[in-house]
Order: C-alpha cells, then sequence, then structure tokens
C-alpha cells in the first residue's frame, strides 16, 4: 500500500520561453490560485452545511430542502474550479509504463500528442458547457426540487473551469513547441 511519501514532489512546468506565453501562463497562475483557494473555502462550507443538515434533522426532526443541491453546486465548483491548477502542476493521473522506455524524441512527441488530444477534448467540453450554461440562463431552467436553484450556475462553474483547463492545456503546449531548451534535449 502506497502512502504516497515516497512520491516525488509535484513538478511545476519551466518558464516559457517566449515572454507573452511567460505572461499569460503567470496572469492563469494567478487566477488558478484565486480559485483553488476559493475552493478550499467551499469544499470546508459543504462539510458545514452537510454537517448542519444531519444534525438539524437527527436531532431537532427539522429536514432541509436545500442543503442537498448547495452541497451539489459547490462541489461541482471546486471540482472545475480547480483542474486547470492540478493541470499547472501536472497532477492529473496520467500512465507513464512506457515512458521510461521510449527514447527521448520518441517521449517528447508523445507527451505533445497526448497535450494536444487533451486540449482539442477540454475545448469540445468547454464549447458544450457554455451552450448548456446559455440555454440554461436564457430558458430560465431550475432544479425540480422545491428549493429550485438555476441550473446556470452549476453550468456556468463547469464551464469556466473547463475553459481554464483548456487554456491551461494549450498554453503548456505552446510552452512545449516554443522552448529553445526543450527542444534541443529532444533532439
Amino acid at each position: 500500500m502506497s502512502h504516497g511519501f515516497e512520491l516525488e514532489p509535484a513538478r511545476t512546468a519551466a518558464v516559457p520561453d517566449n515572454r507573452a506565453i511567460a505572461a499569460a501562463m503567470a496572469l492563469l497562475a494567478t487566477i488558478n490560485r484565486g480559485l483553488m483557494r476559493l475552493s478550499m473555502i467551499a469544499l470546508v462550507l459543504t462539510a458545514v452545511i452537510l454537517t448542519y443538515s444531519v444534525v438539524s434533522r437527527y436531532f431537532f426532526q427539522a429536514p432541509t430542502d436545500w442543503q442537498d443541491e448547495a452541497s451539489v453546486f459547490m462541489l461541482v465548483g471546486v471540482t472545475f474550479f480547480c483542474t486547470a491548477y492540478v493541470q499547472s502542476q501536472r497532477g492529473h493521473i496520467g500512465i507513464e509504463a512506457i515512458a521510461g522506455l521510449l527514447p527521448p524524441r520518441v517521449n517528447a512527441a508523445r507527451l505533445l500528442l497526448v497535450d494536444l488530444v487533451s486540449a482539442l477534448f477540454c475545448c469540445f467540453f468547454a464549447w458544450k458547457s457554455w451552450t448548456l450554461f446559455h440555454e440554461a440562463y436564457v430558458d430560465g431552467q431550475t432544479t425540480s426540487s422545491t428549493f429550485a436553484p438555476p441550473l446556470w450556475i452549476p453550468y456556468g462553474m463547469m464551464a469556466l473551469g473547463m475553459s481554464l483547463l483548456s487554456l491551461q492545456l494549450v498554453l503548456q503546449t505552446l510552452a512545449r513547441i516554443t522552448n529553445k531548451a526543450a527542444t534541443e534535449r529532444a533532439a
């Protein structure tokens, strides 16, 4: 059983050689850190809300009808708002079984291909999320509960989070392509 103590610390991407990409990545890193802190607060608040709901229902026989949706909405935000930060740390799960077996140039090409395919998928996901957000906002869609919060809230968080993840992937891919040291090492 692994407890994580034998793992290396997270590797952040090197500062890109291109100044525009470096500036965009620095701005995105600031946004990502802010959203991560907001997500931490939301996660604690979600735990407080669910604990309140259980205590209220069990001890005072006063069930609440809003806690589930509030908690789910916050968890959607936490999940999607943190994706770009995790990607900036290269913290998403990846299967590296063949990375050590491949020559450096082939491995660099494999990593570039994975980043490109991931960026394309995330851009598509972000686009579809924005269309869901727009549809829910224009049509005034709500959940079917008595609390009935508007659905544009979770769709908007999902769309923003996926857009930031897409941007993170695109910037990392551009940095990989334009960095002189990386292309010289692969050659």
